[in-house]
């Protein structure tokens, strides 16, 4: 009998080598080499500090600044740990709110948003969380509607916060996959540098 088990233990234990340890080691090394900036979080740093991840949003509230996409995440309440409060770009709580369309709650949120947005139309991400609640991107017709706040809160003409707009505004990944989008923490702490 123990001359049956033997080979099966020493495949399982060289597939859990090879598979388990030593392929996710090289992929790992490999990344690193590669993409040193991504593998490690996409992490922003200012004045030696990490700021920020240009991967996970964060809410911007105060009128100087871009706003993100509604966020949906929460946490867990202080007073009641059975029950959640808002929590925006919570990234120990991805999730969507799971509100189907037929939710009186999710559409009175919308409907506030849009009404909070003021001019219309109002895009799509400005009225509606993403799907991971994290998402640190908006369309740049999102972006053009806040050019005026923006440049009145700071005092400078809009065509200037238009060129920084243009200038943050990606692309379709390889020229091919996705929409055009911005990154709002960069686009941000491209308003904040000094000029």
């Amino acid at each position: 009998m123990l001359a049956l088990l033997r080979p099966a233990f020493a495949v399982v234990g060289l597939f859990t080598l090879l598979c388990g340890l030593a392929a996710p080691l090289a992929m790992t090394g490999i990344a690193q080499a590669l993409f040193p900036g991504r593998v490690n979080g996409s992490l922003i740093e200012r004045d030696g500090r990490v700021i920020g991840s240009a991967l996970i949003g964060q809410a911007f509230t105060e009128d100087r600044y871009f706003h993100p996409r509604p966020s949906a995440t929460s946490a867990p309440d202080p007073a009641d740990s059975s029950k959640t409060v808002d929590a925006p770009y919570n990234a120990a709580a991805s999730a969507a709110s799971q509100r189907g369309p037929t939710s009186e709650t999710l559409l009175e949120a919308v409907r506030e948003r849009v009404q909070a947005a003021g001019t219309a139309p109002v895009p799509a991400d400005a009225a509606y969380a993403s799907g991971s609640g994290l998402d640190p991107h908006i369309t740049p017709a999102n972006a053009a509607r806040q050019v005026d706040r923006v440049a009145a809160a700071r005092g400078i003409a809009p065509e200037r916060v238009r060129q920084l707009l243009a200038a943050h505004t990606e692309g379709p990944a390889l020229g091919l996959l996705g929409e055009p989008r911005v990154n709002v923490l960069r686009l941000n702490l491209a308003l904040d540098a000094p000029r």
